[in-house]
């Protein structure tokens, strides 16, 4: 169970991003997409880490992407 990863998922998709597949939350957040698009994915996984996910005034943050 991952109540935060659920919470956050739905979210992402009040916001807007119908794309997203799945969100977990553990030390780390995992995010899967449905694109095919590599530059509109990275675009996406950006926007969400800053609207989000991050608070940049006091946090860092980096992306990792699978293929």
């Amino acid at each position: 169970l991952d109540p935060q990863g659920k919470v956050v998922k739905q979210t992402l998709k009040n916001m807007g991003h119908k794309n997203i597949e799945d969100v977990r939350q553990g030390k780390y957040f995992e995010i899967e997409l449905n694109e095919d698009d590599k530059k509109k994915a990275e675009k996406t996984v950006e926007e969400i880490s800053q609207k989000l996910l991050t608070n940049t005034v006091i946090e860092n943050y980096i992306i990792n992407y699978k293929q």
